[in-house]
């Protein structure tokens, strides 16, 4: 079964690079491609990734996250951009976004982008996650609430930052996919997480792993 992509860049030329890639490998399939964010809102179709550029006429891409988050919760979305500084990454991230990399990126790495938000995991490599840091410092008056992690929830979110998705940390730990997705509903509400990109990123943030 192929994944169905949407995409939202407003850079004709790059717009119809990323078609032709998704139109190349059979196991995507393009579902809408548009250069704003009202023409995939007003003419949007079920699809289960959405490539979205940020920096867009109109409605941003960071504004147009919560927008398709709650009228369809069933896509993945990755930001695709040319910006790699904390201020756009951390928002992504706190405003919904499953993945974050940049339009640089290798065709390859746009499509394991793809696959890995579609399995449920997050397409925010070690090193974009670093790139928080700085701006989520936390003041230097207020100490770090502790986490209170276990031993196997910390394993797990290990291997969360590494990109695995949950049957394969399953299959590392030698324990079921259910009892996994039991420890990251866990490991979320002991970090207040609502998402893998935003784990990955508190993880490095506070030293975690």
């Amino acid at each position: 079964m192929s994944i169905s992509v949407g995409i939202v860049e407003d850079h004709s030329e790059f717009r119809q690079s990323l078609v032709y890639l998704i139109s190349t490998f059979s196991e995507y399939r393009l579902a809408w491609a548009y250069p704003s964010v009202e023409n995939a809102l007003n003419n949007y179709a079920e699809t289960d990734v959405i490539l979205l550029d940020i920096n867009l006429p109109g409605v941003s891409g960071i504004e147009a996250i919560p927008l398709f988050k709650q009228k369809w919760p069933q896509p993945r979305i990755v930001m695709l951009t040319i910006f790699e500084d904390d201020r756009h990454i951390i928002e992504a991230i706190q405003s919904g976004a499953d993945g974050y990399i940049l339009k640089k990126s290798t065709p390859n790495k746009i499509l394991d982008a793809i696959q890995q938000v579609y399995e449920g995991g997050a397409a925010l490599t070690p090193m974009v996650a670093k790139h928080v840091l700085a701006f989520l410092q936390p003041d230097a008056g207020k100490p770090d609430s502790p986490s209170n992690l276990t031993v196997r929830e910390k394993e797990i979110l290990t291997l969360i930052t590494q990109g695995m998705i949950n049957e394969r940390i399953a299959a590392n730990l030698f324990i079921s996919a259910q009892t996994v997705r039991n420890h990251i509903k866990n490991i979320y509400d002991k970090l207040q997480v609502h998402s893998r990109a935003q784990v990955v990123a508190k993880a490095f943030r506070e030293k975690l792993v």
